[in-house]
């Protein structure tokens, strides 16, 4: 695949590796990929090529048999939201189709017609959380080939631009099908090729290296989530599964005993009360960069699952935010820095994130903690409220 990427004739390659190329298996495509990741190739420049590689190995991949998963497994939802996502598609393609070549006075129509469908499309942002959130961190602790996991990320926000764009461009007035059509075409290349590489590299090597506890305590996550496109299962509660591990556990779920300062005295129970009742997400990263905690407010901003728990941060990420990630960590290591914040616009809200170094009574950095507020409402007040108003 290197030579592909170097620039040489991909037919001629595809004839001198023939042999090599008819024994691929899903592994071997991971293997290959990490090994160029570790490498130092960066991410942008692997997923401009990544589409020839598939399509050189792509008979091999598509006839090695794996053992599907059973009818109400993790995976098993997973591709039924492929299959939901794959269908709205190819109805827009129909549309597309009836239509034929565009006139200027269809336009019009035509953009009516797409811009629900489109609209509809987002739902899918839940299939990609979930393999970020869940999936990805458990491959993360069973694979040693996990890095090419970092460049499906960035191509799963490659296509959540590109339908945000898309919809903007159909909400556009002044957009013409000049401007729209090349997009549609790309969009669909982005997802279709998306759950190609679901199907045929990621889920055929997760099925062969996770256990089926694992897998049960991943379907357990899921329904922190939406199913989009498709009827949400009934969810069966596994109490004596750990959620984060898959395994039976061997914790009580609270430790007995009391928490105790000089300002306080608590049990467990309490700190977690008070810990989900704060109007704040927070996420504790310690001093080795492993998530340890996070709080469970009624309204999340971002998403998190308890596979995350022991996840190096670094890998919560995708590769394009590696860079201030790694900033955050050093500067509050060394000393240099011990606060960071940041505010963005989501979905109408005005979200602020900070973080915080933490340090012990010596000044040794202990990790970090994220915190992040919906500030919408703050922002808007004016004068004073000194009285009760419940109204």
């Amino acid at each position: 695949s290197l030579g592909m990427m170097n620039g040489e004739d991909g037919r001629m390659l595809q004839e001198k590796y023939a042999e090599a190329i008819a024994q691929i298996t899903p592994m071997d495509m991971l293997k290959l990929e990490d090994r160029q990741l570790q490498m130092g190739l960066k991410t942008a420049v692997i997923k401009k090529d990544i589409e020839k590689v598939i399509n050189t190995f792509f008979k091999p991949l598509q006839v090695y048999e794996w053992e599907k998963p059973l009818e109400g497994s993790f995976l098993y939802y997973l591709m039924l939201e492929n299959k939901a996502m794959e269908f709205r598609l190819n109805q827009i393609k129909k549309v597309l189709k009836s239509y034929g070549k565009v006139e200027a006075e269809q336009f019009e129509a035509l953009r009516e017609s797409l811009k629900p469908r489109f609209e509809e499309l987002t739902a899918f942002e839940a299939h990609y959380v979930k393999k970020e959130n869940i999936l990805f961190p458990f491959l993360e602790k069973k694979w040693a080939y996990y890095r090419p996991l970092q460049v499906m990320w960035s191509l799963h926000d490659d296509a959540r631009r590109m339908l945000k764009e898309l919809i903007a461009l159909l909400d556009d007035p002044s957009a013409s099908w000049k401007d729209i059509n090349p997009k549609i075409g790309k969009y669909f290349f982005m997802v279709f090729g998306l759950i190609q590489k679901e199907e045929l590299i990621v889920f055929p090597v997760a099925a062969e290296t996770i256990a089926a506890e694992e897998f049960a305590a991943m379907h357990q996550q899921s329904f922190e989530y939406p199913f989009p496109f498709i009827e949400t299962p009934k969810q069966e509660i596994q109490k004596d599964v750990n959620p984060g591990t898959g395994l039976q556990s061997t914790v009580k779920s609270s430790i007995e005993g009391l928490f105790s300062t000089e300002t306080g005295t608590l049990d467990f129970e309490q700190i977690e009360l008070i810990f989900n009742s704060l109007p704040l997400d927070f996420t504790f990263v310690d001093e080795n960069d492993k998530v340890r905690y996070f709080s469970k407010p009624a309204d999340r901003f971002f998403p998190r699952s308890p596979a995350i728990i022991g996840r190096d941060v670094r890998n919560c990420h995708p590769p394009e935010s590696l860079d201030i990630v790694e900033r955050i960590i050093e500067g509050f290591r060394s000393g240099e820095r011990s606060k960071a914040d940041f505010w963005i616009n989501m979905k109408g809200r005005f979200i602020l994130i900070q973080y915080f170094a933490l340090r012990d009574a010596e000044g040794l950095y202990k990790g970090v903690l994220e915190i992040s507020h919906d500030a919408t409402a703050s922002r808007a007040l004016e004068g004073e409220q000194r009285l009760l108003d419940w109204k």
